[in-house]
This record gives C-alpha cells, sequence and structure tokens, in this order.
C-alpha cells in the first residue's frame, strides 16, 4: 500500500503577532515546515500533499523545485475541511499519514508505529505527558478501547480530566478515511469540522482505533506563540548538544550552543561558549574554537584553532591553521595548511598558500596567495573597480609591507617585497624590493590656519 501524507499548514498563527506565515517561522534556522517534510521523505512517502492557506504563496516560494503538491484551504473551517480539500489529490488504494506542519519533533520510529498500527484501520498518535490545556481528550471505554475524541472548547469537566490527549496524527486507508470525511458535520463549539470527529466515525463503523502513544512529550509539541517556539528551540539544541557529548566532542557548555543544520565533528574537537553551526560544518580532528563563532557550510581541517568571536562562511580551512580572533572568512576563502589569519582580517574568494600569514587589519579578495607570504598590517587588495572583479596574484616567499594597497589585476612576483606604504599597480619583478610612495615633503615655517575672530 503506498504511502501518501497529509501535511496541515493553512493555520495563519495569530498567537505568532507576525505577518510571517506560521509554518515558516525557523526551527534551529530552517522553516518548522522543513522538518516536517523531511520527516515525511525518511518514511518513504510516494506523494506529499501540503494544504496551504494564509500566505499560501510565500509558503510556496520557500520550497521551490521540492515535488510536493500543494492544495489551498481558502476558508478556515477546520481540520476536517482541510483533509477534505487534500484527499482528491491522494490514490484511493493509499495509506494516508496526516501531519500537522506546526509540530516538527515527531520521529520517524513513532511515526513508523503508527503507520503500522493504522494499515487495516484507523491510528491514532496520543500522548500522556504534560499539560493536556487546549488539546482533545481520548475517550476510552471499560476495557480501555478508544471510543472518540473531544475536543477542549467541546469536553465535560470530566472530559477535561483525561490525562491522555490527541498529538495531531492519524494513519488510515484513504478510501476509509475519504467516507469518514463525509460524514463530519460542524455541530460544536468552533462550528468547524473537526478531524478528530473521524475516529467516533469509524468506531461506529465497527473500526478498532489502535492509539500510539508518544514517550516523549517534545516528540508530539506543537507551535502556537513565540514562547513555544524558544522552547522548542532549546530542546531540540538540547539534543543536539547530547549527541556531540556523546561523540566525544567537549563543549564548555552544553546549554550555549546552537546548531543550525548538520554539524559533524572528529575527535578530541572543544567548543567554547555561544558558537553558532549553520548549513554543512565539518570539523576534522584537534579542532578547538573559541567562543563566538559563527561557523556556515565550513569545513575545517584538523589541528586547526578558531580563536573568539570569528565568522566563516562558504570556505575551507586546511590543517593547523590558526585563525582570529575577530576573523571573517567569506565564500571562497581557501586556506591551505598552517596558514595564520589574524584580528581583524577579511578573506574573499581567495586561496592562500600553505604557511602563509595575515596577521592583522587586512583585506585579501579576490586572490591566489602562494606560500611562506607575509601580509602586513593595513594591506589591503583593490580588487573591485566599480563594474568587475579583478584578480591579485602574489607569488611563493612575498613579503608585503605594512599599509600597502594592491591594485588589481597585478601579480607580485616570487619573492618581492613590497615597501610599507606602497601603491602598486604594476606587475613586480621576482626578488626586489618594490617601493611605490609619494615624495616626502616638508615645508620650513609652515604655520597652520587659524580662526578669524
Amino acid at each position: 500500500m503506498p504511502l501518501h501524507v497529509i501535511v496541515l499548514a493553512a493555520g495563519q498563527g495569530k498567537r505568532m503577532h507576525s505577518s510571517l506565515p506560521k509554518v515558516l517561522h525557523p526551527l534551529a534556522g530552517r522553516p518548522l515546515l522543513a522538518h516536517v517534510l523531511d520527516t515525511a521523505r525518511r518514511l518513504g512517502a510516494q506523494g506529499i500533499v501540503v494544504v496551504h492557506g494564509h500566505g499560501g504563496e510565500t509558503v510556496q516560494a520557500n520550497f521551490p523545485g521540492e515535488d510536493l503538491r500543494w492544495v489551498e484551504q481558502p476558508r478556515q473551517l477546520g481540520t476536517g475541511h482541510a483533509v477534505a480539500q487534500a484527499l482528491p489529490s491522494v490514490p484511493g488504494d493509499a495509506q494516508v499519514l496526516v501531519l500537522n506542519g506546526d509540530v516538527p519533533l515527531v520521529p520517524s520510529e513513532m511515526l513508523g508505529r503508527l503507520l503500522k498500527a493504522g494499515r487495516d484501520g484507523l491510528a491514532i498518535a496520543t500522548c500522556d505527558l504534560g499539560d493536556a490545556s487546549g488539546y482533545g481528550r481520548v475517550v476510552r471505554d471499560a476495557s480501555g478501547k478508544v471510543r472518540r475524541i473531544v475536543e477542549h472548547k467541546d469536553a465535560s469537566a470530566q472530559e477535561l480530566a483525561i490525562s491522555e490527549w490527541y498529538a495531531g496524527f492519524l494513519a488510515a486507508p484513504a478510501r476509509s478515511l475519504a467516507r469518514w470525511i463525509k460524514g463530519l458535520t460542524s455541530d460544536n463549539a468552533q462550528k468547524e469540522y473537526y478531524l478528530t470527529d473521524v475516529i467516533g466515525l469509524a468506531v461506529a463503523d465497527g473500526v478498532e482505533v489502535q492509539a500510539v502513544k508518544a514517550q516523549d512529550r517534545w516528540d508530539v509539541a506543537g507551535v502556537n506563540s513565540k514562547r513555544e517556539l524558544a522552547a522548542l528551540e532549546r530542546e531540540l539544541q538540547r539534543r543536539a548538544a547530547e549527541r556531540l557529548l556523546e561523540a566525544g566532542v567537549t563543549l564548555a557548555d552544553p546549554a550555549r550552543i546552537d546548531v543550525r543544520g548538520s554539524l559533524e565533528c572528529g575527535r578530541d574537537v572543544s567548543i567554547d561558549l555561544n558558537c553558532v553551526f549553520e548549513g554543512t560544518v565539518r570539523i576534522g580532528d584537534g579542532v578547538r574554537i573559541g567562543p563566538n563563532c559563527v561557523l556556515r557550510d565550513v569545513t575545517v581541517a584538523e589541528g586547526t584553532e578558531i580563536l573568539g568571536f570569528c565568522f566563516l562562511q562558504e570556505a575551507e580551512v586546511g590543517a593547523r591553521c590558526r585563525i582570529g580572533p575577530f576573523a571573517r572568512l567569506r565564500p571562497g576563502a581557501n586556506l591551505a595548511q598552517d596558514v595564520h589569519i589574524g584580528n581583524f582580517v577579511e578573506v574573499k574568494a581567495s586561496r592562500i598558500g600553505a604557511g602563509s600569514k595575515a596577521n592583522h587589519l587586512s583585506y585579501i579578495g579576490d586572490s591566489q596567495v602562494g606560500a611562506r607570504v607575509n601580509v602586513g598590517a593595513g594591506t589591503i587588495t583593490c580588487n573591485y573597480d566599480g563594474a568587475s572583479k579583478q584578480r591579485t596574484v602574489i607569488e611563493d616567499d612575498c613579503f608585503i609591507g605594512s599599509d600597502a594597497t594592491l591594485v588589481a589585476p597585478v601579480t607580485i612576483a616570487r619573492g618581492s617585497y613590497i615597501g610599507a606604504g606602497s601603491t602598486i599597480s604594476k606587475d613586480t619583478p621576482p626578488d626586489q624590493l618594490t617601493v611605490a610612495r609619494a615624495r616626502q615633503v616638508s615645508l620650513p615655517g609652515w604655520k597652520p590656519p587659524r580662526k578669524k575672530g
């Protein structure tokens, strides 16, 4: 039986107090909906239907090129109505799994059990951990069998005392679900078509409803406010920190690290406070990362030290490098082994060869820097002429004096020495000192201007 997933993502999210659709609010750097879609794909779904409403065009624009079917729920008439909009896009011989776009941490293992339990009938996810306020209560009979779900606003005082609540997911054959959906009414406190009412309709059909209980409250926690979003963020980061610790990574404080993507670490890696890892980051053996660093889509080879307050983006760092503090590697920065990039140095779209150093207050952009080059403080490559980027080439064993300006396109030949304060706009000969400064003049008897009056 092929699996098709319906994701309910039409909610406006009024309690978020934001113009951004709720399912696009970021969790660990990615939209809530992206986490749910990843889970659906891990389950092997052959089709995914996303029901959108508020901000639908914006939601779709955030997932370009993905194999999704989008269905609009133009009027917010309840979760049952939302599923009714999606079912025509699902084959009749499929098994349907209904997920919520604002419940991002549900594990694939739990959903696998739900699918197995609902293959021939109906299965729902429930939880009896935490506060049940606001959730539909699971009503069972004396023998413990599920009979129905009553929504919070429709529940009696006795029903509100029930601790088991519906966690928002269900699995059933498509044809059966379509039949039950047709039997829904809006005769309730909210005048909506509740998806949860299909449980009572299934029981009336003689179908035994299976309940799969969540083992962790966070696995089925949804987002309805910024407070709940922040709580989920901390839980997700706690889990990420636990995985790193189990893998042998040293964290100065597990509560002060954010992983917003994929982080792979080798042996004997240490990470100081308040570091953020975004996109895909790979860290080699023995790497040390100081406090308050941001690494985004970066590869760092073994033995490198990144001092505090550095920002690295789309860069490759070789072995045994030393970076920072307060250094920035921009996209296209590629450092060979044993390179030093010091405080307030920026590197962009440049390759820097083995053993080279730029230790202070420099900008290296669109450049090819050879091995064993020393770049003095205040040096800049003038790589942009206002219309296009030009390349600077610094060959091996060059010494660039402080406050040098290299006007691209230009080649600094092997073994060149550039005098401090020089502006170099022509290629230099190898193994020579090149100085390009304005003539220094002193005027005897010169007096500064004075204000009149």
